[in-house]
């Protein structure tokens, strides 16, 4: 109401105090308190009666016809939400409710004709991996004999690495009969 803020009234409590003084403080603050209380409760009664006043004349109804010029958007909303709400009253027994469930009929049995349209061309194409399925092992039976010598070369790779290994051994055997003439050499 006076826009007062923290600081400034804790200034006029000191300054009160002062003047007043610490003894009659309270009683002053207590008749402050009341007149202001008072002075708001007055201002509310006159916002009421000035509003009742308005509201006599119509007042109230031009400045809802001024709003709703003012916004013409919300208007626009509003009767969008007035046919929103005329879709809503949906009557299966009137006409269009009997086309639609005419509709709905021929949607099912379109839907069902269209998956046994589907089954069957799984099914065709179920029966022709079958005959390729049976086509291709004879084409693999030839194919696996082609791949006969290729084996019999992997078999040579498993020789040729048991040689290596043998000759480590005897490496060593040798080093072994090698660093004995040497010790006998340096006695």
């Amino acid at each position: 109401m006076f826009d007062l803020g923290l600081t400034e009234l804790l200034l006029i409590g000191i300054v009160a105090l002062i003047v007043v003084g610490p003894k009659e403080l309270p009683m002053l603050f207590r008749k402050v308190g009341q007149f202001v209380g008072k002075a708001r409760g007055m201002a509310r009664e006159f916002t009421r009666a000035m509003n009742d006043a308005a509201d006599g004349t119509g007042v109230k109804d031009l400045s809802k016809t001024l709003k709703a010029a003012s916004q013409p958007v919300q208007t626009g909303l509003d009767s969008v939400r007035k046919a929103a709400s005329d879709l809503t009253k949906y009557d299966p027994e009137s006409e269009t409710g009997k086309l639609a469930a005419d509709r709905q009929k021929k949607v099912e049995v379109a839907k069902k004709t269209a998956a046994k349209k589907q089954e069957e061309r799984q099914e065709a194409a179920k029966a022709k991996e079958q005959k390729s399925t049976e086509k291709k092992p004879k084409a693999v039976a030839k194919k696996t004999a082609a791949k006969k010598p290729a084996a019999k070369k992997a078999a040579a790779k498993p020789a040729t690495v048991k040689a290596p290994a043998q000759k480590s051994n005897t490496k060593s055997a040798s080093k072994k009969s090698a660093s004995k003439p040497t010790s006998k050499d340096k006695a």
